[in-house]
């Protein structure tokens, strides 16, 4: 049964990056959205100018909160559970935090909705590929994760429990969940805080550099704009035959580190020096990381005509744009 326009949904991380944007997109097509988040790492500057709209509704609180979070998913017609601990920098820093937030608050979600019968959207990583050299990822393909003794490896871990507890509850109560694996998602609103690259960049270009590239900066990166994963998060969730199955959501041009700082510096204009960083200095002591990290989109091309649509410069004059307003009225 595909759902109607003007359904009831709920986000979890709804005042995060990505879940901000959603809930934008679900209220423009007429849905009523329900946002819960606890602002550990979403703002809520990000929702703010969503208070006014009558089919917007948030609440502050943890989805760990079980009889609230009962009682939201039961007011839902679908439940897209976004709410995760995210970023390199917080995950290496925080391992515990990333683990019990992830494994646990998955499993209360996926618990709750299935006392309802909820369709759930459940946002996983394209981390789970870990160290794979198969390239481009596809959704069927071995996971190769390094030792446990590196902590950068736990975020990958625990959304892969995720995504094993989410079709398990759907093998065995039939639960109608669909998993994304989302791949580099940028856009307005995200936050370079936790290392997510771009906005990193963007905002130590605007104030004169250096930007800071961490490793030798050949590892490659594919950049998808914001918009574009949320309508296929959307349709993704709209699709029934979707239900029991993984799918990867990114965009599909490859471009190094190294190569993204110099085209950031470019476009901001002036002088702006980049400087390389070891990893050990920048994270821990043997960090890891995935040289390149491409996906294969034609599952999701086929299920519901997943395509990008703005590209990796598009996507930067859009970010560097939105990025210079703020500071203006900051």
């Amino acid at each position: 049964m595909t759902l109607k326009r003007g359904c009831r949904a709920l986000i979890t991380g709804g005042a995060g990056f990505i879940g901000s944007h959603l809930a934008e997109f679900l209220l423009a097509r007429g849905d009523r959205v329900s946002v819960i988040d606890d602002l550990s790492t979403g703002a809520i500057a990000n929702i703010e100018h969503l208070k006014t709209e009558a089919r917007f509704r948030y609440t502050i609180d943890s989805i760990f909160n079980e009889s609230l979070l009962a009682e939201q998913v039961d007011d839902a017609d679908v439940v897209f559970h976004l709410a995760a601990a995210v970023g390199v920098r917080l995950i290496v820093e925080k391992p515990t935090h990333t683990i019990e937030t992830n494994i646990r608050g998955t499993e209360m979600v996926l618990r709750a909705a299935a006392k309802k019968g909820r369709r759930v959207f459940v946002a996983s990583t394209s981390e789970v590929y870990g160290k794979s050299a198969a390239v481009p990822f596809r959704e069927d393909a071995d996971l190769v994760l390094g030792p446990t003794s590196k902590s950068r490896w736990s975020y990958a871990a625990s959304k892969a429990v995720d995504e094993f507890l989410a079709l398990a509850y759907h093998k065995e109560r039939g639960l109608p969940v669909v998993i994304a694996r989302l791949f580099n998602t940028v856009g307005p609103r995200q936050t370079g805080r936790y290392g997510m690259v771009i906005p990193r960049f963007v905002e130590q270009a605007l104030a004169g550099g250096p930007i800071t590239v961490f490793g030798d900066g050949r590892q490659t990166r594919c950049f998808a704009w914001v918009g574009d994963v949320v309508r296929g998060i959307a349709a993704l969730a709209d699709q029934p035959a979707a239900a029991g199955q993984v799918f990867n959501l990114g965009a599909t041009r490859e471009i190094s580190i190294l190569a993204l700082a110099r085209l950031i510096a470019a476009r901001v204009g002036g002088r702006i020096p980049i400087r390389k960083i070891p990893y050990d200095r920048a994270y821990e002591e043997g960090f890891e990381d995935m040289r390149r990290r491409v996906p294969s989109i034609a599952r999701a091309r086929k299920a519901i005509g997943y395509r990008p649509t703005v590209d990796i410069d598009e996507i930067l004059d859009r970010v560097i744009a939105h990025a210079r307003d703020a500071s203006r009225m900051a």
